[in-house]
């Protein structure tokens, strides 16, 4: 199995919403499709990667480093030698040639997009979806049949809406909600919350996220005003790398607290494990796959945790994309997070999934299956 040609897009996804720390009107992200030529029921093989949203795409980063890099490395040294098949872990290798450790920033969202399309093509190439080779290979078999999902939205949009957004998620079958605070003052932002909770119905039911709005003066009110509420979780109250300030806050926040979408590596997740005071039998790590070099790294990732006394199931992956559902199936992590809407490319599952009781079942596609997602797939096909 050989690499015929790598191809890149950026892809606009801008939307008129905010966070605490970020508007999305000008937001991308890039599109990878790698072809090969293998064949799997008379058709040429195509594994095709999506970021993930957040940060931006790293179209520069893959036209001017790691696609020609890949492309100029030796066929031979990239296939798994037992099978003839692209080995991820040599592609990856190749990818990391000549880079050196140590300040991550945009880099691994780059290796992250092509190490999607790389498992995508693997996949195919074998005839099953994602989460069933990653069981096969990395959980002795196991996959779940059915993984829990949670909305992510509440932004801030002009006119709010508020409760008639998360009624909307209720009604798609989702029972787990996360809205963001941490932009508007203390007293406008619990009033979101208990509007939140008017229509979830309790706190199990809701997370909030402050994207890092905090620092070590305002986060001990915020979060003793959020204590009262028996929150699923309040996610990243301080600066993702101020792993003092993160353990001071786990030590007065009796509730779980959840961690990790901005940290891109396995180094900054064993530092997040070792110095930020996280207590794994509550707390929740959030590790962006496609963001963070891809599965290979996760992979990684979950070593460490497992080996540091964590369960999987305290790992949720930041950003649904249909990758992180194929992982939490495959790798038997505790669920992930959803763009709800369906109408965002970024958004849903393949056309005609149904979130039930706030569950989802895996697709059976080969692959991720971004074919089966027809808004998704009309950008991903014009690179072939």
């Amino acid at each position: 199995m050989k690499i015929l040609d790598i191809r890149e897009r950026t892809v606009a996804l801008g939307d008129p919403m905010r966070s605490a720390a970020i508007g999305f009107d000008e937001m991308t992200v890039s599109a990878v499709a790698v072809l090969t030529d293998a064949v799997f029921e008379g058709k040429q093989v195509t594994g095709y990667g999506f970021g993930s949203i957040g940060r931006y795409g790293q179209g520069g980063l893959l036209r001017e480093r790691f696609i020609p890099r890949l492309q100029a490395a030796d066929p031979e040294t990239l296939v798994d030698m037992a099978g003839g098949g692209l080995d991820p872990f040599r592609v990856r290798a190749a990818l990391m040639r000549d880079e050196k450790s140590g300040g991550h920033g945009e880099r691994p969202g780059a290796v992250g997009v092509i190490d999607t399309a790389i498992w995508d093509a693997v996949a195919k190439a074998d005839g099953v979806p994602l989460w069933r080779l990653l069981a096969d290979h990395f959980n002795g078999g196991e996959a779940d049949d059915r993984v829990a999902v949670y909305a992510s939205g509440g932004h801030y949009r002009a006119g709010d809406g508020l409760e008639d957004e998360i009624m909307g998620y209720l009604d798609l079958g989702y029972r787990r909600v996360k809205i963001k605070i941490g932009a508007a003052s203390l007293a406008e932002d619990m009033a979101r919350v208990e509007a939140a909770l008017s229509v979830v119905g309790s706190g199990e039911n809701l997370a909030v996220d402050l994207n890092a709005a905090l620092d070590g003066e305002t986060a001990p009110e915020w979060l003793e005003a959020l204590a009262p509420y028996d929150l699923a979780w309040v996610e990243e109250p301080g600066d993702p790398l101020d792993f003092a300030l993160q353990a001071d806050l786990c030590a007065r926040y009796p509730g779980p607290i959840a961690t990790g979408e901005n940290l891109f590596s396995l180094a900054d997740a064993r530092n997040l494990v070792r110095y930020a005071g996280l207590r794994h039998d509550r707390d929740l790590l959030q590790f962006d796959i496609a963001l963070s070099y891809g599965l290979v790294e996760y992979l990684h990732i979950l070593d460490m945790v497992e080996a540091a006394g964590w369960s999987r199931r305290q790992c949720l992956p930041h950003a649904g994309h249909l990758l992180a559902l194929h992982a939490a199936a495959g790798l038997g992590l505790g669920g992930h997070e959803a763009a709800a809407d369906p109408a965002l490319i970024y958004g849903g599952f393949v056309d005609g999934a149904t979130v039930e009781d706030g569950f989802i079942t895996p697709p059976d596609l080969p692959g991720i299956g971004f074919e089966g997602k027809a808004n998704l797939w009309e950008i991903l096909k014009t690179l072939t």
